[in-house]
């Protein structure tokens, strides 16, 4: 059993259902990769399926393409074309590029209860950054995305998506799981039914955590729903959602988390001794100068959070102090 997390009482607004991820099968270990193999990811089967529900797809297996196959790759007819085509290696007469693209387009419309995607790094099917783009005469020309995910994320522009490859970087893991927990969030309160009263309360939880991502969507978010009377709801929500997974999807940097923690410290002005908030300035300038990992001004600002509790229920329910599991121990490394 996961050792409980030490500061769980502020207010982590985590539920304990598993959240519908779609993942590249071959990542789950599935044998069908062009020839014959995986590419198990541990972190993903071992570490994430205990919070994710994965759906495990293939799009070149589902397609009719057999394992082993005839490998695939992205070809243009010269460097300025942007027309690529998915085709055979050896054998340039197979071409799946408007099979897959025509099975992401048909995904996104059956999967539509998915709040996150991590996809196979490189592969012509499956790639999001950087997969190979060659000529006709097989000279390798710039890189490019790959056609199922292409058209799966053109569908679901919203969506958290990113590769396993990349998910070995701290910062870059710590972002996609706070954007699959906060799009997930957004479900279950659109799905409970969406009142301005609850649009209202649920970004009073998400405040600080949009503020360490973007100051321009936090300043934006802020106009709109000071002007949540006017205007359709159901039209201001959308826009609402779609400026939350906007900031969420830029990175927060180290200059804008101390900035966020400042703000939260200010909650504590009035309640702690001239030592201890002497001692909390003191660890989030360490945070600043990267001497010390993110968790540690976060520990010590909830422990004194949770001590006031009663005399800071906005602050300790704020989803920055506790954006996905603790657990996992993404703050530890960034």
């Amino acid at each position: 059993m996961a050792q409980q997390h030490p500061f769980k009482t502020t207010h982590s607004t985590i539920g304990s259902d598993r959240i519908p991820v779609g993942i590249s099968a071959c990542l789950m270990g599935q044998a069908v990769r062009f020839n014959g193999s995986h590419k198990r990811s541990r972190f993903c089967t071992d570490t994430l399926s205990q919070y994710f529900d994965f759906v495990s797809i293939c799009p070149e297996v589902a397609i009719g393409m057999g394992t082993p196959r005839e490998p695939i790759r992205l070809v243009s007819e010269h460097a300025a074309d942007n027309n690529v085509r998915a085709v055979g290696v050896t054998d340039s007469s197979i071409d799946v590029t408007d099979a897959l693209a025509e099975y992401g387009a048909r995904q996104a419309q059956q999967q539509q209860q998915l709040c996150g995607y991590i996809f196979m790094q490189k592969s012509p099917s499956c790639g999001l950054f950087g997969v190979k783009r060659y000529l006709a005469n097989g000279h390798p020309e710039g890189s490019t995305r790959g056609i199922y995910a292409d058209a799966f994320c053109k569908a679901h522009p919203l969506l958290p998506v990113e590769e396993a490859g990349r998910l070995n970087d701290a910062a870059l893991r710590e972002n996609f799981m706070t954007r699959v927990f906060a799009y997930h969030d957004w479900q279950q309160f659109q799905a409970a039914g969406i009142s301005r009263k609850g649009l209202i309360s649920f970004h009073s939880r998400y405040k600080y955590l949009v503020m360490a991502h973007s100051m321009l969507h936090y300043k934006s978010m802020g106009r709109l729903l000071a002007n949540l009377r006017e205007g359709n709801l159901k039209v201001l929500a959308q826009d609402y959602f779609v400026q939350l997974m906007t900031a969420l999807a830029k990175p927060a940097s180290r200059k804008m988390h101390t900035n966020t923690l400042m703000h939260l410290q200010g909650y504590l002005k009035q309640l702690i001794s001239a030592s201890d908030k002497a001692e909390l300035s003191e660890i989030i300038d360490q945070y600043r100068q990267g001497i010390i990992p993110l968790v540690v001004p976060l520990t010590l600002l909830k422990h004194h959070l949770n001590r006031y509790g009663e005399s800071n229920q906005y602050a300790c329910q704020q989803v920055y102090l506790n954006p996905h599991p603790y657990e996992l121990g993404l703050r530890n490394a960034i």
